[in-house]
C-alpha cells in the first residue's frame, strides 16, 4: 500500500520548513534563498507511518544555478509526484497567487493524483490571505498553515491521514531500538565532486540523485532504501545516506554550505558503516584526512572507497599510464601505501577501488559493509584479550617515559559499536600515542576487526598509591579521538 506524501510548489513558499515541521526535526536545509533544495529529500513520519518527500521549487530561474541543475531538479519533482499517494501543493499566502502557481495547479490536476492545497505563511490568521483566489486554482479546499510557527499543523496531520488512511496496525516504530532485521545504514562522505551521488545512483540502479560536475550540487543529506544480495546469497536491506561534500569550516562561503556541512556530519552520527570516498586521481588530501577523523571521533567503522578507477584503468590501457608508475597494479599498491600513511588512525579499514561509471567492484563495498556490521557485535573473551595484550607488550615493549614504562595489569571489553576496552594500568600518561596505535592495531588484527575503531578507557593508579600509600585509583580516562578535526 502506497503511503508516500510529496510536498511540491514554486520556489520559496516554505516547502522545506513545512517538511521539517511534519518530520519534527531539521532535515531539509531552510534558507530565504530560492533553489536551495535540489534532490528529493525523504523522512519517515512515525505518528502516521508514511514517507514524506520534500522537493525543489518548480520553475526556479536563479542565475546562480546552471540550467542543467534546474532541469535535473524538476525531473526529481516529477519523480516525487509519480511516486506519491498524496500531493501537498504549497503556496505562499502572503505573496498571493502567481501565474506559476496556476501552471503548477494545472500540472497537478493532469497527474490525476489526490492534491491538498496548503496555503503557507498564515502566521497571524487568515485575514491577509485571499482564500477566494485559492479556490480558483481548482485543486480543492485550501488549508491555511504556518510552517514557521506551527499554526494549522494538527489539522494538516489529520488531513493527510484522512487522505491516505490511518497508520497500519502493528507497524514497528522506525525510531525504536535497532534489531537484526533493521536495514544496515551506510553513508557516503567525502570532499565535493569525488562521486558520492554517482555511487549512490549506481547502488540504487537509477538516476535518483542529481549528478553534476558542479561542486556543491548535493546540499542535503538524502536517505534512500535499497536491498542487496550478499555473497552468502542472503538479501540484506540497506538504508543509504548520500551527503553533501564536506569542506573545512574555514572554507565555507555561504550559510547554505555551513548547513550542508552540519547535515553531513549529522549523517555520520546516524549511520552504521561509513563509506569514505576518495578520488583515484587526486590521492589522499588533508581534507580527506580530516573527514576520516570525524568518522573515527563518532566511533564509526570505515570502508575506504577509491572512486574513478575507470580513469586509471583507461590511462594504463590507452595512454601508457602515469609516470613513474610501471602498471595499474603498481599504481594501486603505491596509492594504498600512501593512503595508510596519511590515514594511520584507520587500522585495517578495507580499501575498495571502484568505478561509479562502470560499476567496477561496487558490490565489494556492500559486502565489506555487511562484514563490518557483523563484526561490530563481536564479544572479545577477557582471557584471550589479556593474552593478546601481554603478547603485544612482550613482542614490542612500551617506550620509557620519564624513566618508567606503561604497564597493563588487566583489560576487559566494556562496549561495542564502537569497541571499548577498559585497561587497568600503572600510569595512563605513560601510554604514548604511537604505542596506543600499536596496541589497537594488534587487537584489530588478532580479533579480525579490520575497519572497526577500538577505544581504550584507562584506569591508572594514583601517584601516592604507587608510593605505597592508601590513595584510590583514578577515574577511567577515555581517549576516543586521535585524529585531525575539520577545523585543523
Amino acid at each position: 500500500m502506497n503511503r508516500t506524501v510529496a510536498i511540491v510548489g514554486r520556489p520559496n513558499v516554505g516547502k522545506s520548513r513545512l517538511f521539517n515541521r511534519l518530520a519534527r526535526k531539521r532535515i531539509s536545509i531552510v534558507h530565504d534563498q530560492p533553489g536551495v533544495t535540489r534532490d528529493v529529500i525523504s523522512a519517515e513520519i512515525v505518528d502516521g507511518a508514511y514517507t514524506l518527500l520534500d522537493t525543489g521549487g518548480i520553475g526556479y530561474k536563479g542565475i546562480d544555478t546552471p540550467a542543467a541543475l534546474t532541469a535535473a531538479s524538476e525531473v526529481q519533482v516529477d519523480f516525487a509526484i509519480a511516486t506519491a499517494a498524496l500531493i501537498l501543493f504549497v503556496v505562499d499566502g502572503l505573496d498571493g497567487f502567481t501565474s506559476l502557481d496556476t501552471k503548477i495547479a494545472t500540472m497537478l490536476r493532469k497527474s490525476k493524483k489526490p492534491v491538498r492545497l496548503i496555503v503557507n505563511k498564515a502566521d497571524f490568521g487568515d485575514e491577509k490571505i485571499d482564500l477566494a483566489e485559492a479556490y480558483r486554482l481548482g485543486v480543492g479546499e485550501p488549508l491555511t498553515v504556518s510552517a514557521e510557527h506551527g499554526r494549522g499543523e494538527a489539522e494538516l496531520r489529520e488531513a493527510i491521514l484522512a487522505s491516505i488512511g490511518p497508520a497500519p496496525v502493528g507497524d514497528a516504530d522506525p525510531l525504536g531500538p535497532k534489531t537484526a532485521s533493521d536495514p544496515l545504514c551506510v553513508c557516503f562522505i567525502g570532499r565535493p565532486n569525488v562521486g558520492k551521488s554517482s555511487l549512490s545512483n549506481r547502488l540504487l540502479q537509477s538516476d535518483r540523485l542529481i549528478v553534476s560536475e558542479v561542486p556543491g550540487t548535493t546540499r542535503d543529506a538524502i536517505e534512500l532504501p535499497f536491498d542487496f544480495k550478499g555473497r552468502d546469497g542472503k538479501l540484506y536491506p540497506f538504508r543509504l545516506i548520500d551527503t553533501a561534500g564536506i569542506k573545512a569550516a574555514t572554507k565555507l562561503a555561504s550559510p547554505i554550505e555551513y548547513f550542508s556541512r552540519l547535515r553531513s556530519l549529522d549523517a555520520i552520527k546516524n549511520t552504521d558503516v561509513v563509506f569514505l570516498v576518495l578520488d583515484a586521481m587526486d590521492g589522499v588530501t588533508q581534507q580527506d584526512k580530516a573527514i576520516a577523523g570525524e568518522s573515527i571521533k563518532e566511533g564509526k567503522p570505515i570502508v575506504i572507497v577509491v572512486n574513478k578507477w575507470d580513469l586509471i584503468k583507461s590511462a594504463f590501457k590507452t595512454q601508457g599510464g602515469f609516470k613513474p608508475y610501471k602498471s595499474e597494479r603498481d599504481y594501486r599498491e603505491k596509492y594504498e601505501h600512501a593512503l595508510f600513511e596519511r590515514l594511520y588512525f584507520t587500522p585495517g579499514s578495507p580499501v575498495i577501488f571502484v568505478s561509479a561509471v562502470s560499476g567496477y567492484e561496487v558490490d565489494r563495498m556492500l559486502n565489506a559493509a555487511v562484514k563490518l556490521n557483523r563484526q561490530l557485535d563481536t564479544k572479545l573473551p577477557t582471557a584471550k584479550l589479556n593474552q593478546i595484550l601481554g603478547y603485544l607488550a612482550e613482542r614490542t615493549p612500551p617506550p620509557s617515559v620519564a624513566g618508567k614504562r606503561f604497564r597493563i595489569y588487566y583489560a576487559t571489553q566494556t562496549g561495542t559499536r564502537p569497541f571499548r576496552i577498559k585497561i587497568f594500568c600503572n600510569r595512563e600518561e605513560k601510554l604514548t600515542e604511537q604505542y596506543r596505535r600499536y596496541l589497537e592495531a594488534g587487537i584489530v588484527k588478532e580479533f579480525d576487526l579490520a575497519g572497526c575503531p577500538v577505544y581504550f578507557d584507562l584506569v591508572g593508579k594514583a601517584k601516592d598509591e604507587t608510593r605505597g600509600s592508601r590513595g584510590g585509583g583514578h577515574a577511567a580516562k577515555s581517549h576516543p579521538s586521535r585524529h585531525e578535526t575539520l577545523e585543523d
